[in-house]
């Protein structure tokens, strides 16, 4: 059976435990009940479609490094691999998230007790953690994969369990998908190793980036934590800014979803630079899964084709809960980063693409994402010789 993580309501602290920003473990337990439970199957089964996505992640990890050629990527197998239901991954991101916003909690509490204290009022521990367990429980059933770099953080215990992070495969949505897409199933699970086994390099090519990563989070989160004051006037002002009321001109800002329309001018800079970092982060992976011929992956055109097409099918209430929670801008990032490292790769080559993870300093900015040229220039240089290879063709997004 797949890992189940989900909390006991034993487990929770009691209810007069000090007032704080989210209560992560309410949101870690109350998202667990709040997902379907998945397909149901028979133990056998179960036994078996985990093996069958364990032995994909570890066979993914050669064809990752053939096709990146980073070598970070040879017999790179220092993540731990989670078979994990629903349940497991809404408590895993919790952890992220938590590892993720509380330096920022903290320095807020050090550093501005009146302005935490005003935070924890306008949020609200219990609440704030019932809106991220709607929001978890919403995308335990959406996604397929993840690599999580900051499992480590969690604890001194992670840190041992997890040096290199923790790749997980959701278990009950890769088997429904794959039912869906009447595609073949051992296919289907490799093709989906690929793409996050191609995030664990990423972050083993450039080992800065976690830190990089937090240290922007942090920042994001310490500035809206810290004007939570206003947080009822700015609110109001999202409402009216929403597409389809007034001018409409602050649609750009709406396509971030809620949180992305509360934001300042120094919130959206940091964003737009989170933005541009997950779209290489993104775009690169998938760059990774087109690599992959009928060679590697037999029925790969068809799992495209069906995958795609299955994107374009969504409901009009999913397509609602995706654009409020920002997802649409997500789903951008796989095509605008796919079309960056294609044209990059096409270009000048993979070898000068991949000195991207050499330093900070090398990522791309929002707009080079959509001016690739830009970024080889500033980078490589102007002289940065062409080359004639033709950028690979677009698939479809992956989560």
């Amino acid at each position: 059976m797949w890992l189940h993580e989900a909390m006991s309501a034993a487990q929770r602290p009691p209810e007069t435990e000090a007032p704080g920003i989210v209560r992560w473990d309410l949101a870690a337990s109350a998202a667990a009940r709040l997902t379907p439970p998945g397909p149901k199957m028979s133990a056998r089964a179960m036994r078996a479609a985990v093996d069958s996505m364990r032995r994909h992640a570890e066979a993914s990890v050669d064809h990752v490094h053939r096709i990146t050629g980073l070598e970070a990527a040879r017999d790179l197998r220092d993540s731990t691999v989670l078979v994990v239901d629903r349940a497991g991954w809404s408590k895993a991101n919790a952890q992220a998230f938590q590892v993720l916003m509380e330096p920022a909690v903290e320095a807020l509490r050090r550093r501005r007790p009146e302005q935490f204290g005003a935070a924890a009022t306008a949020l609200g521990g219990t609440a704030t953690a019932m809106e991220m367990a709607a929001v978890l429980g919403f995308l335990s059933a959406k996604v397929l994969g993840q690599y999580d770099p900051y499992a480590g953080m969690v604890s001194a215990v992670a840190a041992q369990r997890h040096p290199g992070g923790r790749l997980m495969l959701v278990a009950p949505n890769i088997l429904t998908v794959e039912r869906e897409l009447n595609v073949e199933p051992e296919d289907f699970r490799l093709w989906v190793c690929l793409h996050e086994q191609t995030h664990r390099v990423q972050f083993a090519a450039a080992p800065w980036l976690r830190e990089h990563m937090i240290e922007q989070i942090n920042e994001l989160a310490d500035s809206l934590m810290g004007h939570a004051e206003t947080l009822g006037a700015r609110l109001t002002e999202a409402v009216r800014s929403l597409p389809g009321r007034g001018s409409g001109a602050a649609e750009p800002r709406a396509s971030l979803g809620v949180v992305g329309l509360l934001m300042g001018r120094r919130e959206r800079e940091v964003l737009s630079h989170l933005t541009a970092v997950m779209s290489l982060l993104e775009g690169h992976a998938n760059f990774v899964m087109d690599g992959v011929d009928a060679s590697v992956v037999p029925s790969v055109k068809t799992i495209r084709r069906r995958f795609e097409r299955r994107s374009e099918l969504q409901g009009s209430l999913d397509r609602f809960v995706r654009r409020l929670l920002g997802m649409d801008a997500k789903m951008r990032q796989y095509s605008d980063g796919q079309r960056f490292v294609s044209t990059v790769v096409g270009t000048v080559g993979l070898d000068r693409f991949n000195r991207i993870w050499e330093a900070p300093e090398h990522l791309p900015t929002e707009a080079e994402i959509h001016a690739p040229e830009r970024w080889i220039a500033r980078v490589l240089g102007p002289g940065a010789p062409p080359r004639s290879t033709p950028p690979a063709p677009e698939p479809p997004g992956m989560w």
